[in-house]
């Protein structure tokens, strides 16, 4: 899943698009490398990044999406978003599209009827808190039991509304902190009880940089090391900015498997 953000304020610089020009290099780039589907973002979730209106986040993903079906009709594509409204109408206007809620849906309490009325695949992200207080000293007993319980309970109630095409995220960096964090990746493969696919979007993240003491334009190898540790506990989709290197991870990983 290649990232293609449509903000002025997102935490890594080489990801934002904020011309049709860059939208459309940007994409093509990513589906050229071989990305699966393409991720629109016209909200920065960053830690203390700025609130953006509803009438401005429909703006952004309608512009880029025009860009985009454009020039690759064909290609699936992500509304990164926790705004049932905005789900609704960019899909309305542009047809079916997964939505990607880094909410979970506790951000907006008409989501989950929203996805279950536009019969689109979800995914259903943890968080603890919102995007403007998550890193303010998080806590857990286990962050892995609590999780999992999070994820467990709202996938069942999703599936009891008809919704059958559930893709699940452990939120690396939304309200966990850097352990937080690896412990999590260290139990990933415990997510596989849901009987979902499982994303994994830790791409240039602080979790990579900060124990590395370098900047996120510095971080792929890091990246690329938990892309692949991801993989091998059972990730099905990397959420990514640099799609070449993960589709590589991908076909490595794909390549050791055969032999077990």
């Amino acid at each position: 899943m290649g990232i293609v953000n449509i903000t002025p304020d997102s935490f890594f610089e080489g990801s934002r698009c904020n011309t049709e020009k860059e939208i459309i290099e940007s994409a093509r780039r990513m589906i050229n490398d071989g990305a699966s589907f393409l991720d629109l973002g016209a909200y920065s979730t960053r830690p203390g990044a700025a609130e953006v209106s509803v009438s401005d986040e429909i703006e952004r993903l309608d512009f880029a999406m025009n860009a985009i079906r454009a020039h690759f009709p064909s290609v699936p594509i992500s509304i990164d978003t926790f705004r049932s409204e905005v789900a609704k109408e960019i899909i309305s206007k542009h047809g079916p599209c997964i939505i990607n809620d880094i909410s979970g849906g506790t951000l907006d309490s008409n989501m989950f009827a929203t996805v279950a009325e536009l019969k689109v695949p979800y995914i259903l992200m943890h968080i603890k808190g919102t995007p403007q207080n998550m890193q303010e000293n998080p806590t857990y007993e286990d962050v892995f039991k609590e999780t999992l319980h999070f994820l467990s309970e709202r996938v069942a109630t999703l599936r009891s509304m008809g919704v059958a095409d559930i893709i699940i995220d452990p939120g690396f960096g939304f309200g966990k902190d850097i352990d937080h964090n690896y412990q999590l990746l260290n139990k990933l493969d415990g997510f596989k009880i849901l009987e979902a696919p499982i994303l994994v979007g830790i791409s240039r993240k602080s979790m990579i940089y900060k124990p590395l003491n370098i900047s996120p334009q510095e971080a792929l190898n890091g990246t690329t090391v938990i892309n692949t540790m991801s993989l091998i506990q059972g990730a099905n989709i990397l959420r990514v900015h640099d799609v070449k290197e993960a589709v590589e991870c991908v076909q490595i990983v794909s390549m050791t498997k055969c032999f077990k």
